[in-house]
């Protein structure tokens, strides 16, 4: 787990300038890698590397490059299977100086070029430099876990695991992208390659760069979820091959040469991490979990507890209190480079901070409600679905996936969900599908409302809705499951790993995510829906998979959390109140120009159920002075 930067030029450059450059990129982010630095000086390249030591600590230095010095490697990340990799190297009459997952990627990359990315189980992203031809390729893993941004000027290409390393550059500016704010105020994510900043992209999940010197000749995705049915097999067979890949991926991720421990929250996925885990490592492994002394409804420690003393495990807690909120908003949002997803960042970062005081790595379940059709909007929107046939005797997906009496039983986890049924179900009903999951997933409905006169008149509504069509009406997705899990994956998910990212990171450890195997991804895409979504059950079949390794307490909770944040609780008085107040009415944010002031007051003093409007504001304000003013 490391950061790496670098900038690719015409192949005769000789700036003397690229090593202050580059340097001053790798001390940007000296979070994502304390233990060690290096850095690669040749012709039309200069690439740095902080590096996090995880595996081979002694030998795995980087940049790392061939004993001809023909190519060099710059890699953040883990190959979870390069020993497997290594070992089918040597038989091919490969030979190694380490022992490092570093030096097994150089070599497979030098054999097999970009075809071995599909034979690399991990989380990576990396760039190779060919020193005789001035070639080159940059890679991100499969589902986007680890970060890696780029901006390609007019002489030079310049790539960094982070944002704020790229604007170190002289030739790069924070500018602002609006029309990745009007997608931010819509999902609080962009989609596909954009950020908030004009002209720095985010290479996608599973896809690579191939270029020569300064130029960008192709961009290509090496993987993509696949959603073609395998209706030869029945529910048995997919729970217990679910179950197995499981703890293969658990076992794989285990490999570490430094001390590892998970994350507990007291739910099904961390659970189930954890659990497995502890059956390699036993007794005493160290387990984390963060809880808001707030109440029941933001406490789930005892659920934690029950699960750490099933497998025999060490469980630190630590409270959360609103005056830390107010003290981490602004460096976070400074972590995050830009902001994402919703106010779980503030708890994560905090449990994380408490995990590196014990170990350098930690393993989370990370991916478990969108592999396996975890959240609660999936049923409500399937509940309108069942409806719909019902009343009209139509079915639109061709098979019954869900039916009006076989969702019934699983209606109680909506009890807590009441002001979105309520928001659902305020106009549209019966809709076709992506207007609905258009109006689930919407974060901010009355936008205009919040924004000046001039901001409202340049939101783009219909732009925004078309973008998310794209991805949402996927031709391999038939099924409503499928189209609202294929657009989690691919847009969602990476907000909530740029989220695991950057928490990890910024306290220097790494956070691994073993439920996000590719071979896990690709058998949920071959479930047919009916036994991946059976009855409209939350996760039915992980339940199936993993039931012996989890307390039957846990196994049966219908009060899914998620990690709430007590907002709604500290927004009714000061020092929060004051917080959103003095950050969204102060004269910087009133001269942008995007916010009505009069709107955001009225929504900071009478709002009596904190929404996600606000938090859209508050983050997108705080990213401005952090980035924009500065």
């Amino acid at each position: 787990m490391c950061g790496i930067c670098g900038i690719i030029e015409n192949q005769y450059s000789q700036k003397p300038e690229r090593e202050t450059i580059v340097q001053k990129m790798m001390d940007r982010m000296i979070h994502r890698g304390p233990d060690d630095q290096g850095l690669y000086i040749e012709p039309g390249i200069a690439m740095g590397h902080r590096r996090l030591a995880i595996i081979d600590v002694e030998h795995g230095r980087q940049p790392m490059s061939t004993a001809d010095g023909r190519y060099t490697l710059v890699f953040n990340g883990e190959i979870y299977n390069y020993i497997e990799l290594r070992k089918s190297l040597i038989a091919s009459g490969v030979s190694f100086k380490t022992s490092s997952d570093t030096e097994v990627l150089l070599q497979m990359l030098i054999h097999k070029g970009p075809k071995c990315l599909n034979e690399l189980n991990g989380m990576f992203a990396f760039a190779l430099f060919d020193n005789k031809n001035s070639k080159w390729i940059l890679a991100r893993d499969p589902f986007g876990i680890k970060p890696l941004y780029y901006i390609a000027l007019k002489d030079k290409i310049v790539f960094a695991s982070e944002i704020k390393a790229l604007l170190e550059h002289p030739d790069v500016n924070a500018e602002v992208d609006s029309e990745s704010v009007q997608q931010y105020l819509t999902f609080q994510f962009c989609l596909g390659e954009r950020t908030l900043f004009r002209k720095i992209q985010k290479l996608a999940p599973g896809s690579y760069i191939t270029g020569t010197g300064e130029k960008v000749e192709k961009i290509s995705q090496y993987w993509r979820m696949k959603f073609h049915m395998d209706d030869n097999n029945n529910e048995e067979y997919f729970a217990n091959h679910l179950s197995s890949l499981i703890k293969d991926s658990v076992h794989l991720q285990l490999r570490s040469d430094v001390p590892l421990g998970a994350y507990l929250s007291g739910g099904l996925d961390s659970s189930t991490v954890a659990a497995i885990a502890a059956e390699y490592i036993g007794p005493g492994m160290k387990t984390f979990h963060g809880f808001f002394p707030d109440g029941t409804d933001y406490d789930e420690s005892n659920f934690a507890r029950v699960a750490a003393e099933s497998f025999q495990a060490e469980l630190l807690t630590i409270g959360l209190s609103p005056q830390q909120f107010i003290e981490d908003m602004p460096a976070l949002i400074c972590a995050m480079d830009e902001p994402a997803a919703g106010p779980g960042i503030f708890p994560q970062y905090r449990v994380s901070k408490m995990a590196a005081g014990h170990v350098k790595v930690v393993l989370g379940g990370q991916g478990g409600d969108e592999l396996f059709g975890g959240y609660a909007r999936y049923l409500l929107g399937y509940l309108e679905q069942a409806l719909k046939g019902a009343i009209f005797e139509t079915q639109e997906e061709g098979k019954h996936v869900v039916t009006l009496s076989s969702i019934i039983p699983n209606l109680p986890i909506l009890r807590s969900y009441q002001p979105l049924m309520r928001y659902f179900w305020k106009d549209g009903l019966f809709e076709d599908m992506d207007a609905r999951y258009f109006r689930l997933i919407n974060r901010n409905s009355n936008i205009k409302k919040l924004l000046t006169k001039d901001a409202a008149a340049q939101f783009d509504h219909p732009a925004v809705f078309e973008e998310f069509q794209k991805v949402f009406n996927h031709p391999d997705t038939k099924s409503y499951v499928n189209k609202m899990i294929h657009f989690d994956m691919k847009e969602f998910l990476p907000s909530l790993l740029q989220v695991e990212d950057r928490v990890s990171m910024a306290v220097s450890i790494e956070s691994r995510v073993p439920l996000l195997d590719v071979r896990i991804a690709e058998l949920m895409c071959s479930m047919p829906p009916k036994i991946k979504f059976k009855g409209g059950e939350s996760k039915s079949i992980l339940k199936k998979a993993i039931k012996k390794w989890i307390p039957d307490s846990i196994f049966k909770r219908k009060d899914k959390m998620g990690f709430p944040v007590p907002l709604t609780n500290w927004m009714s008085k000061e020092p929060v109140r004051g917080f959103f107040h003095d950050t969204l009415l102060s004269k910087a944010s009133k001269q942008r120009g995007l916010f009505n002031p009069v709107a955001l007051e009225n929504l900071i003093h009478r709002e009596t159920n904190f929404g996600r409007q606000l938090w859209g504001a508050l983050c997108l304000e705080l990213w401005h002075q952090q980035f924009i003013d500065s």
